[in-house]
């Protein structure tokens, strides 16, 4: 029986897989802030986010086995499906005629907070995002596991 080794991901793979934690963090804080609102989410509404944040967390540890079909579940899961549920809302609402600073001066401390963490979220999901496809990292996961292309 033969054996591969495989090598230690390298630093723009490890940085992904921390930012993609942060983004899922900011994701739990964001839905926890979102408690003080004058309409919270559910208790089945934060078991269903908290499950799901949960399963993404796995997937994106996952990450660091090499296996490319990872990279790409957690590049559509999160980079794509994810990013869209994050903006969908702040761009109707923008289109609906929302006013950023209208919203800035009679927002309650909750509000600005839960769009504080959304915008971190974005930020390093975009970053993260980036850092899975540099060319080392693009390297790596061809030769972790050539099988899993």
């Amino acid at each position: 029986m033969t054996t591969t080794a495989v090598r230690a991901a390298p630093a723009a793979v490890q940085m992904s897989v921390v930012l993609w934690l942060a983004a899922i963090g900011a994701g739990v804080v964001e839905a926890l802030v979102h408690l003080l609102s004058p309409e919270p989410p559910t208790l089945g509404q934060l078991a269903a986010r908290f499950g799901i944040y949960a399963v993404l967390a796995v997937l994106v540890l996952a990450l660091r086995t090499g296996r490319n079909a990872v990279r790409w579940t957690v590049a559509v899961l999160l980079g794509g499906i994810g990013t869209v549920s994050l903006v969908i809302a702040p761009i109707s609402w923008l289109l609906a005629g929302g006013s950023p600073g209208l919203f800035l001066v009679t927002a309650d401390a909750p509000a600005l907070v839960a769009a504080t963490l959304r915008a971190a979220h974005l930020v390093a999901v975009f970053s993260a995002l980036a850092l899975m496809f540099r060319p080392a990292a693009n390297s790596w996961f061809r030769a972790c596991l050539p099988e899993d292309r």
